[in-house]
């Protein structure tokens, strides 16, 4: 199953006091890269929220935000009378040696922690539950979006893996008239040798060999058509595996090469570079695949 690390989700849930809203996205990188963005009311939760992304999203660039707002008719904060009382009576008296006006004096204590005491603004971290479900949650949204990304970077793979099978196939149709024409050359130019001047044979014969071999292509599309095969059946397995494909096509960028520059064939030269450009798109879909 290919997974790609491009990924997108967003969980709600709510208390009886809040609404939480839990947003996670994801883009491709070598490894796990995680910034979470979290309310102090829920700071206690970040080594637990850092863990099961760690473990669901296991690689990629990763923004996780919380927010959390009190639901309408809860009140955020309480008065508290026997306080206001207090301090009111205090101040007012400090005040008045200070010629300080007694509304002053007022708005000052009403803006005390002591006097508007905030209620609600808190969750209990024995509540971890409806915390951390909601972080699963939005893990798994987003784990789904990556699945259904995954499947259309697979469908691209797949057709660029067969025209590469294609061009391939069509340049072992070729290979038998390219081998002939460097035949043919090779004996008109050995006939002019040997009409020009006496040879040492064996050597002669060497450096033929030598050269023949330096040009057969046989063995590189050998391993050419063995990588596409891997490549489909590392696609195809139940875990998403981007960076093994990364290697797979790197084996298989290395035949293309060998046979380009080995070829001397103008038809073959053509297809090798079609491949190529076929190689250059599941280069950057194997970017993005977890």
């Amino acid at each position: 199953m290919t997974k790609s690390m491009t990924g997108y989700g967003l969980a709600q849930t709510e208390n009886q006091t809040h609404s939480i809203q839990a947003e996670l996205k994801t883009l491709n990188s070598k490894f796990l890269d995680l910034s979470l963005r979290l309310p102090k009311e829920l700071s206690a939760f970040e080594y637990q929220i850092r863990d099961l992304l760690s473990k669901g999203l296991v690689r990629g660039k990763a923004s996780f935000s919380m927010e959390m707002t009190l639901k309408e008719g809860v009140k955020s904060s309480v008065y508290n009378a026997i306080a206001f009382e207090e301090l009111f009576a205090e101040l007012k008296a400090v005040a008045k040696d200070k010629n300080v006006n007694e509304s002053d004096v007022f708005n000052s204590v009403m803006k005390m922690p002591e006097v508007l005491q905030q209620s609600g603004k808190t969750i209990d971290v024995s509540d971890h539950s409806f915390v951390l479900n909601l972080v699963k949650e939005a893990i798994k949204k987003c784990n789904d979006f990556r699945t259904q990304e995954g499947d259309s970077l697979e469908k691209a793979l797949l057709e660029s893996i067969s025209a590469i099978d294609t061009k391939m196939q069509e340049i072992k149709e070729l290979e038998p008239m390219r081998a002939e024409t460097i035949r043919a050359r090779l004996s008109g130019n050995i006939q002019e040798i040997i009409d020009a001047d006496k040879i040492d044979e064996n050597r002669f014969e060497q450096e033929l060999i030598y050269y023949l071999e330096k040009l057969d292509i046989s063995e590189e599309l050998v391993r050419l058509s063995n990588h596409l095969v891997y490549f489909n059946e590392t696609l195809a397995s139940p875990e998403s595996q981007g960076k093994k494909l990364g290697f797979i096509g790197q084996e298989i960028g290395r035949e293309i090469n060998t046979i380009g520059s080995k070829a001397n064939n103008a038809s073959i030269q053509r297809l090798v570079v079609e491949m190529k450009d076929e190689l250059e798109k599941i280069k950057e879909q194997v970017l993005n695949i977890l």
